[in-house]
């Protein structure tokens, strides 16, 4: 999102799928024109990270009436083209395209696709390390190669019929430029910086022309960069300030350490902004303001001695700003021609104006740090069950917790109830508080709370027991716990957000098929169906709806028990609005021909396995579903929250796949 040079009276918005819209700069607007359509060229892949990524106007816009577009094609490779404006500058004519850099890519995700141009008049280009997990073709540090670099060209001129100049400043200038398919038999000249893994957003200070770059982590570690012409950011050496590859010795010479780095108890894919140089007063003048996609932070740096920074964060990890109706999602920042910031909330589709408060300084939050003070157990016998006004409750397919035990309890506000939506789903008041134990045999090891505020917002909160068993204290940031020769871990407040997603409604489990099952309720000693119990206390009423079957039961079929399995593990992100980068849908009700896993190929990695499939029918051995249920480390799933294989999940999976046959899939 961004506004064209001199003209602040219109905003241009990039979409994925291959359109740039233009509209007045005016909060009331309605309506909006197409200044770009070019999805015919365009790769149509759903929840990938591909699409129409970039935009970029010439400096002398519109006397220069040339606009630079980034955009995946068709074979997913990285084009880099030119365009003109018609009509008076009010469109782009999609068949004036002249194409300036074509970068072949092994997958569809680490795209990059920022384009800027710099104080010289020079375009730069971000692009990523052409996808998958630890830069599989060690591409990021490989002058040879485009992929994983800041590129810089010089777009007003032609040498030679070339279809860009190199800056004569460039570190690789005077070697073969590597246009054609982004690679070289020597240095590529079009390089500024290396050694760089997926660059999501970056932009140059408008005062002092630092180029300021977020670079997303693989499993631990977000980082913001100042690039430097000729610098090398480390990847894959190096994640963060940190050791990526232990069995590669962990090189540091000629590495530049990020300014700054969190890992994942803020959130999971950061999102670069702006140094604020707008109109508001607020202390954030001359801060790099900067957000995560998956935790929706919103925070600054402030610079310290010796080139160092410090995070303050303005919106917590999980939580909802003022005025949004949850936490966002935020794909990219909008910079006004007076310096400005808007944010882009991918899931919802909203753009909204960051508006600072005076000070600009951290937030806090009047949740509890206590447990015993939250009123939602019993302070008399703190680890006994919570209050009698809490309804127990358990799914029939429970998700796997590195094998603990779970106690799980709703509590409704005095005479609300639960509505239930069509497909099944739950629909629960405002005041909602869930509430679930986590027990490694007797001892229990935290507690979770996940509330929905009166405002609507759900949010999650977790509670780390003492050795008493008499108390449970806030944990904001997670933790990791010793239990038995077990490391468990404590999610961070940002990390509940990573799997209560909004397409999964933010509660996971509450949900008819989950709970239309028995139950043992200990106050009255009965065993119950739960939908029928919570009928009969007047908290909704009973639809005759399937319920989804417990894993472990025998008595279901292969089938129901494995798709069961996979929507209480893995639908909760991969469905539509899921907030993942891949177009699948594990949900229990979709078909598996419509899945998007059946007999296809991944995008994303092999994790080095021939011929691989996500489901390869009848072969177990080729399915990277499986194999990621079965690592811990880099690229497991579940990505967070889990230390331990879950073994009879992973052999009912296996032995489904193997049964299923191409048939299925079609």
């Amino acid at each position: 999102m961004l506004q064209a040079p001199g003209d602040s009276t219109r905003w241009f918005v990039v979409e994925k799928p291959g359109i740039i819209w233009v509209f007045a700069n005016n909060p009331a607007v309605a309506t909006t024109q197409v200044f770009l359509d070019i999805r015919d060229r365009v790769v149509q892949l759903g929840q990938c990270e591909c699409g129409l990524l970039g935009i970029a106007f010439h400096p002398n816009f519109p006397t220069e009436n040339r606009v630079y577009i980034n955009y995946n094609d068709r074979q997913f490779r990285s084009i880099t083209s030119e365009f003109r404006t018609v009509a008076g500058g009010l469109t782009l004519d999609p068949n004036s395209e002249r194409v300036l850099l074509t970068v072949n890519k092994p997958s569809d995700n680490h795209n990059g696709g920022q384009l800027n141009f710099d104080s010289d008049g020079f375009l730069h280009l971000g692009i990523g390390d052409g996808g998958g997990g630890g830069d599989p073709g060690e591409n990021a540090e490989n002058p040879t190669r485009l992929l994983g670099k800041m590129l810089r060209i010089d777009v007003d001129s032609q040498p030679g019929g070339q279809p860009y100049g190199i800056p004569p400043d460039n570190p690789f200038v005077g070697n073969p430029r590597c246009n054609l398919d982004g690679t070289g038999n020597q240095n590529c000249p079009e390089i500024y910086a290396l050694g760089l893994r997926n660059p999501w957003r970056w932009s140059f200070d408008r005062q002092t022309g630092e180029q300021w770059v977020a670079d997303v982590g693989q499993g631990s570690w977000e980082e913001i960069n100042i690039l430097t012409r000729g610098g090398n950011y480390g990847w894959d050496h190096r994640e963060g300030a940190h050791c990526f590859e232990p069995a590669a010795g962990c090189r540091t010479a000629g590495l530049i350490d990020p300014v700054a780095e969190y890992d994942r108890s803020m959130g999971f894919s950061i999102t670069g902004g702006y140094v604020y140089r707008g109109t508001q007063t607020t202390s954030l003048v001359g801060r790099y303001i900067f957000a995560d996609f998956g935790s929706g932070m919103i925070a600054s740096l402030t610079a310290g001695t010796g080139g160092t920074y410090t995070i303050t964060q303005h919106v917590r990890p999980g939580t909802t700003p003022s005025g949004a109706p949850g936490p966002l999602s935020i794909s990219a920042f909008g910079e006004s021609n007076d310096g400005d910031l808007h944010v882009l909330d991918y899931i919802r589709g909203h753009i909204y104006r960051l508006v600072f408060t005076a000070g600009g300084g951290g937030v806090s939050d009047n949740v509890p740090h206590l447990l015993s003070d939250t009123g939602c157990i019993n302070t008399s016998a703190p680890g006994a069950p919570p209050l009698l006004s809490l309804i127990p409750y358990r799914p029939n397919a429970a998700f796997w917790s590195d094998g603990a035990d779970k106690e799980r309890w709703i509590g409704l506000p005095q005479g609300q109830r639960v509505s239930v939506q069509a497909n099944g789903d739950w629909n629960l008041p405002n005041g909602t508080v869930l509430v679930k134990h986590f027990r490694i045999g007797a001892r229990l090891i935290e507690t979770r709370l996940f509330m929905r505020h009166p405002d609507g917002v759900w949010a999650g909160y977790t509670y780390q027991w003492n050795q008493a068993q008499t108390e449970a204290t806030r944990v904001t940031g997670g933790t990791t716990v010793s239990v038995g020769g077990l490391n468990w871990t404590i999610p961070s407040e940002a990390q509940c957000m990573q799997c209560h997603t909004q397409g999964a409604g933010y509660s996971l489990g509450l949900e008819t098929a989950q709970l239309n099952g028995e139950h043992f309720y200990p106050q009255t000693g009965r065993t119950a169906n739960q939908m029928t119990t919570l009928n009969a206390v007047n908290i909704l009423s009973a639809p005759n709806l399937p319920a989804y079957a417990d894993p472990a039961d025998i008595n279901r079929s292969l089938t129901d028990r494995a798709r069961s399995y996979l929507h209480t593990n893995c639908a909760n992100c991969h469905r539509p609005q899921g907030g993942t980068p891949v177009a699948f849908d594990l949900r229990h009700s979709t078909a598996l021909s419509q899945t998007g896993v059946c007999n296809v190929a991944p995008t994303v990695d092999d994790l080095g396995i021939a011929s691989a499939r996500i489901i390869a029918p009848g072969d177990s051995g080729r399915s990277v579903l499986l194999a990621r249920m079965a690592r811990r480390g880099a690229l497991q799933m579940p990505p967070i929250s889990s230390t331990v294989r879950d073994t009879p999940g992973e052999q009912l999976i296996r032995a489904w796949i193997d049964s299923l046959t191409v048939a299925d899939c079609q």
